[in-house]
């Protein structure tokens, strides 16, 4: 991982968007920071597109999809996208179609319910009621889990036929081909009708634990906020640069960094 710093102002000038994790990437203890919420505004003031892409639920993402200047915010680990509309209105849209859907979310409970009764300490999210497209075990948020029984709940899920990955708060499985690299993937066809593969030079990507490893490994600029570094062991494929800062700070350093080239390339 190389300081943030170390990239060169030529390479962030062409950039046409930011792609970001939520948890301990926007949020501080919990909360979204004024410092992050203002790099969106102005990221989007520049005329660049803003999509979070977060393993947390749909249902939970509403009121931030919402209010914050944001294109989209792609929901379960890429299942599903909320889109504004304008007047504080939302679109759904889904990866997966109802009937999927449904047979997909019985089966996850089944699963989310013998974790619980089968692995000491392990407690659903508490905000899974807000999913429709996987299951959530909380593992740092409310409840401390350790490294080993986090081992353990990811191969429970896998064990049954899901994906299955670990963030900074919890550890998500679902059924499907989906995760965020094709949530990115689907949601820039689904918005722009363009192909994100053509243009992986062209967007950054903001992140700071394991399950963003695929995007640090696609995205020709990944970027993990300073407090990456509790994972760096356990990262198959590391950011590119590190922030100096932790969390929401570590993403208006890194919304900076892109303004400062945008602003010298409109001179």
């Amino acid at each position: 991982m190389q300081p943030l710093a170390d990239w060169p102002l030529e390479a962030r000038q062409g950039l046409v968007g930011v792609f970001t994790d939520i948890d301990d990437t926007l949020t501080t203890e919990g909360a979204i920071t004024a410092d992050a919420l203002e790099a969106m505004a102005a990221l989007k003031a520049a005329g660049l597109h803003v999509v979070a892409v977060t393993g947390r639920p749909v249902g939970w993402s509403e009121p931030f999809a919402a209010a914050w200047p944001i294109d989209a915010i792609v929901a379960e680990n890429g299942a599903v996208a909320l889109v504004p509309v304008g007047d504080g209105r939302l679109e759904k849209r889904y990866q997966q179609d109802t009937a999927t859907r449904e047979r997909n979310f019985t089966r996850m409970q089944a699963v989310l319910d013998r974790i619980e009764k089968t692995i000491p300490g392990a407690r659903r999210a508490t905000d899974s009621a807000g999913r429709e497209c996987d299951i959530a075990i909380d593992h740092s948020e409310f409840t401390q889990l350790s490294d080993e029984t986090i081992d353990e709940v990811a191969a429970a899920m896998r064990s049954e036929g899901m994906h299955a990955t670990v963030s900074s708060i919890h550890i998500n499985g679902w059924y499907g081909d989906h995760n965020k690299l094709a949530g990115a993937q689907w949601i820039v066809r689904e918005l722009w009708d363009r192909r994100l593969d053509d243009e992986m030079d062209l967007w950054a990507y903001v992140g700071d634990s394991t399950n963003d490893a695929l995007m640090f490994e696609h995205f020709a600029y990944s970027i993990g906020v300073a407090n990456v570094r509790r994972f760096e062991g356990a990262l198959p494929h590391l950011p590119r640069y590190v922030s100096q800062h932790e969390r929401g700070a570590g993403f208006a350093e890194a919304a900076a960094a892109v303004l400062a080239a945008r602003s010298l390339s409109a001179r």
